[in-house]
């Protein structure tokens, strides 16, 4: 339970400085320094990390890839889990010892019209884990206390760093597309993020169509609960989706515009096309005749609430998910970065701060 703080707690014989894997240019690899330990403030806590997810955005974070930028030096990370060892004056959201996730949402105004709606993930004045505040690629992390996520008992760690961002944006975007029993859903990029895509999508009751463009993540896929497979490097995936009847849903999680083209095309009329990957090129071609004629939907998906992360927790404890993960050394990020970059990882790399 947790305690009512009027002064900041701390457990005993914490290192005061801590590695961590730093970006000092959007051109340069991050590198391993040692930096001080940072100390909670009011509202903040400090946790250190047993397990930090590398997510995609993780690396257009460190290239400085998209159009508002985050400012070197800074240390990534938004799917960081990990035990409280100090709490900030104020906090009553969790205690020492709880072992909380920090994902991409590190912080949000929570009075604005977006917070008090439900869609604090839209919030004006929000911050963000590994991108505009530091983040998870560290032996320590501070956080506001009441933007964590408790995890629950019985979730290990490894497994709860991917779902902190790769879990709760796929569960997110499978409640956007609004799939129910029997929709065929097209789940595009099989990854860290797709490999949940199919289980959400599965678990809502719609018959999965995974594509992707390597066999070894297809066979996967299958693994999980898709009904169906389709390589895109070897067969038209339109054609192949249409033949199906068109996707009810497509879910783009590809990093590549033309798979969220392909997404769109394969959708039959009354479908819906969610957007969820951010490609560093920025824009697709949408027909305008096609999308209104078929009366097809197009809606962004980001990422998830605290309540959609605790949902999934919920998911993963009963038993209903399984993380499919490779877990590495801190001082490997450059390396996993570029076999990201490469597909050469079947869905997730986790680092061991």
């Amino acid at each position: 339970m947790s305690t009512t703080l009027k002064e900041p707690l701390a457990l005993p014989v914490e290192s005061t400085t801590m590695r961590a894997a730093v970006v000092h240019s959007f051109t340069e690899p991050l590198t391993i320094d040692e930096l001080p330990r940072p100390v909670a403030g009011t509202g903040e806590i400090v946790v250190r990390l047993e397990a930090s997810g590398l997510c995609h955005t993780d690396i257009h974070a460190a290239h400085g890839d998209w159009p508002v930028k985050p400012s070197p030096p800074f240390t990534p990370g938004h799917e960081g889990v990990g035990i409280v060892i100090e709490v900030g004056a104020g906090v009553t959201e969790v205690a020492l010892g709880d072992r909380v996730a920090m994902p991409w949402l590190g912080y949000a105004c929570g009075t604005c019209d977006y917070c008090v709606s439900g869609w604090e993930t839209l919030c004006l004045e929000q911050r963000n884990m590994g991108y505009s505040m530091d983040g998870g690629f560290a032996e320590y992390a501070k956080a506001f206390a009441r933007y964590v996520v408790k995890v629950p008992e019985g979730v290990d760690p490894f497994d709860a760093a991917p779902l902190t961002c790769a879990g709760v944006t796929t569960y997110k975007a499978v409640k956007v597309a609004g799939t129910r029993s029997s929709d065929l859903v097209a789940i595009f990029g099989v990854g860290g993020l797709g490999h949940m895509a199919i289980q959400y999508a599965s678990i809502a009751g719609g018959r999965v169509v995974a594509v992707d463009i390597a066999d070894e993540k297809l066979a996967l896929a299958k693994e999980l609960g898709a009904e169906f497979t389709v390589n895109a490097a070897k067969v038209d995936p339109v054609e192949a989706i249409q033949k199906l009847g068109g996707a009810d849903q497509a879910i783009a999680l590809a990093v590549s515009p033309k798979s969220f083209e392909q997404a769109f095309a394969s959708l039959r009329r009354g479908g819906t096309l969610v957007f969820v990957a951010l490609p560093a090129e920025n824009h697709i071609q949408l027909p305008i005749f096609e999308t209104v004629l078929n009366g097809i939907t197009v809606v962004g998906s980001i990422v998830g609430t605290r309540v959609d992360l605790r949902e999934v927790f919920e998911l993963h404890a009963a038993g209903k998910t399984h993380v499919t993960y490779e877990r590495r050394p801190l001082d490997e990020v450059n390396e996993s970065i570029d076999d990201v970059l490469a597909g050469r990882v079947p869905a997730r790399i986790v680092f061991e701060p």
